[in-house]
């Protein structure tokens, strides 16, 4: 007896891929963005549903095809109206995702893997380790989840206006299923999203900016913590394979193909490490007259950690001296924090963590098509 066929998760696919999909089955193009629509505009999983479509069609979806979102295992309230929902990843692990509402705007923090494989010191996520990285599925159906789960604002619009890639797992270790979600974001038949309103975070995996500029050119925040290589390769792991200078360089290449708009620098505040007038200074040497805005985040403490937060004294000070240097210089306000929601507190679950070996070779220094982070097993 022939196997059946495993049937093909239409979420997370892009229009280019729909559209090949649905030619292999003899179909037209254009069905694809009649498709999109029925999943993204109006959640819709039943083909039946899709009522704009033609019988046959929609009998040759439920035969070869099928909507498929992650689901949710627990939704957590903080007191500041921030919500965490923990999405099952299967195999007993799970990933977070976390809504920030504010009254202009909400922004929603996606993951992109189970864990991460680059162990920044000052990070959970780091802590709990690697397993795996998820699909576009998987990326793309948190989105999804929040935006038809969360009540429209008060003029119609939906309650996510904002999207960061700040979740768990390093967006640009994940490229091959990045591109497609960046995709379905900002376009019309699908989320339209302006591209400024979409926020790619990395801790600096220099080759994939590069092409990232080329592929889906959205905001980029770099999370640099740090003002000088001996001690960015202590709490930032790839900077020994992506130097300050390579990745600024980089930066300021990004920034002129999207018309000299700034560049988010991410810098964590950890008390005695990265917080002194001088760092400030150095700060403001590497990013003066550059499109550059640097974020100044008040850490958030895990179990283990062995970094504290810096003082609301320090971290004005610092503040105040990169914007006397002329940077552009904000503070983030900590949200989330009795839910463990707050930036760098997402953990998660990560069961089956594979061992990684930081080099140039699994990092994807010499890129090859859409090759991601190579992992070795343990």
């Amino acid at each position: 007896m022939t196997a059946k066929a495993k049937k093909v998760n239409l979420l997370g696919m892009s229009q280019g891929d729909l559209e090949q999909f649905l030619a292999a089955r003899g179909e037209k193009p254009f069905h694809a963005r009649q498709i999109l629509q029925w999943i993204y505009q109006r959640a819709v999983d039943n083909f039946d549903e899709m009522t704009d479509l033609s019988k046959s069609l929609r009998a040759e979806l439920k035969e070869g095809a099928e909507i498929v979102a992650p689901k949710v295992e627990e939704r957590y309230d903080s007191k500041d109206g921030c919500i965490k929902w923990l999405f099952s990843s299967g195999s007993g692990q799970a990933v977070e995702t976390v809504f920030i509402p504010e009254p202009n705007r909400g922004t929603l923090c996606i993951s992109s893997q189970v864990g991460c494989a680059l162990d920044c010191s000052f990070c959970a996520t780091g802590a709990q380790g690697f397993n795996r990285n998820l699909t576009s599925a998987e990326i793309i159906g948190q989105v999804r989840h929040a935006i038809h789960e969360l009540p429209r604002r008060s003029n119609g619009d939906p309650a996510v206006t904002n999207i960061v890639f700040m979740g768990m797992g390093e967006p640009l270790a994940n490229y091959r299923n990045l591109i497609p979600v960046l995709e379905l974001l900002v376009s019309d038949w699908s989320y339209g999203m302006s591209r400024r309103r979409v926020t790619v975070s990395t801790s600096g995996i220099v080759p994939h900016i590069d092409k990232l500029a080329d592929d889906c050119n959205v905001a980029l925040a770099v999370s640099l913590h740090a003002a000088s290589d001996e001690l960015r390769d202590q709490i930032v792991p790839i900077n020994k394979l992506h130097p300050i200078n390579s990745l600024l360089e980089a930066c300021w290449k990004y920034a002129a193909k999207r018309s000299n708009r700034f560049i988010t620098f991410e810098y964590v505040m950890l008390r005695g490490v990265n917080d002194s007038i001088a760092q400030a200074n150095q700060l403001a040497s590497l990013l003066k007259n550059r499109p550059a805005k640097v974020n100044l985040i008040p850490f958030n403490p895990f179990p283990g950690t062995r970094f504290k937060r810096s003082s609301a004294a320090t971290i004005r000070h610092f503040q105040s001296r990169l914007r006397e240097r002329g940077l552009i210089a904000t503070t983030r306000k900590t949200r989330g924090e009795d839910i463990n929601a707050a930036c760098g507190q997402l953990a998660g679950k990560v069961s089956d963590r594979i061992k990684f070996r930081l080099s140039r070779k699994n990092i994807g220094h010499k890129i090859n098509g859409d090759r991601d982070i190579r992992m070795s097993s343990a």
